[in-house]
């Protein structure tokens, strides 16, 4: 028998909140333990009902969910659900902790029940649009300058569609082997303790070669790296290896 999730479901439109719900409840694994208008009504929701998950809207009358994200992500992983596909919008919700990002319209029922599965267990999930932001930062990050040649030609290389050599030699000197292991291990969906048995090291070790990880693919929070991560992987057809 599946764990029993308990979801709370924060949406200014009641037409959405109810489409939401009706798709979870469907779901023997899956309860609604409440919904929510605003960031507001989700915190007090949540701190009421200790949800496993709360799927949270972006813009939203008085306390929108960027600016109740960080207080939600301390009580249970935060997975949004909007209509916002701003590149801007996404960084930042990744930034403030949270756990994915699915955009209305690009993603089934199966779906959104499957992300809501992973996010209690730590594991990323990101419709093409978020997946498409991440990936343009993640290029104009460490794609390097090319001189004499455009800026958007040197991210895609010298011919169109053709990707830069090096730019995949760059992505693929990020990390090294064992951070690569690492990396891999937390975008299965492992814990720290996990890695640390599954590499024969301590946690404390872990924690240094997490550290390192981070500041190598500019990521601020562990679902960032992972999207950050699954761009690279996606971009050079495989995992980068240093």
């Amino acid at each position: 028998m599946p764990e029993h999730l308990r979801v709370i479901v924060a949406d200014d439109n009641p037409v959405v909140r109810a489409g939401l719900t009706a798709l979870l409840s469907g779901r023997e694994d899956i309860e609604v333990a409440a919904q929510a208008a605003d960031g507001r009504e989700a915190y007090e929701a949540a701190v009421r009902h200790h949800p496993d998950v709360i799927l949270l809207d972006v813009r939203m009358p008085g306390v929108d969910g960027i600016t109740a994200l960080p207080h939600l992500v301390g009580l249970a992983p935060v997975l949004m659900t909007t209509y916002s596909r701003e590149s801007d919008i996404v960084h930042e919700a990744l930034r403030l902790g949270a756990c994915g990002y699915l955009v209305h319209g690009e993603f089934t029922a199966d779906q959104l029940v499957d992300a809501v599965r992973d996010a209690k267990l730590g594991r990323a999930h990101f419709t093409h649009t978020a997946s498409n932001a991440l990936l343009a930062t993640v290029r104009a990050t460490y794609a390097p300058a090319t001189p004499g040649v455009p800026p958007v030609a040197a991210s895609r290389g010298v011919f169109a569609g053709t990707p830069s050599q090096q730019q995949a030699d760059m992505a693929h000197s990020l990390l090294s082997q064992r951070e690569v292991e690492v990396m891999d291990l937390i975008a299965s969906g492992m814990t720290n303790q996990q890695i640390a048995a599954t590499c024969f090291i301590s946690q404390k070790t872990v924690k240094n070669h997490i550290n390192r990880i981070f500041a190598k693919l500019n990521a601020e929070s562990r679902g960032q790296a992972i999207a950050i991560w699954h761009g690279l992987s996606h971009s050079q057809g495989g995992p980068t290896h240093g």
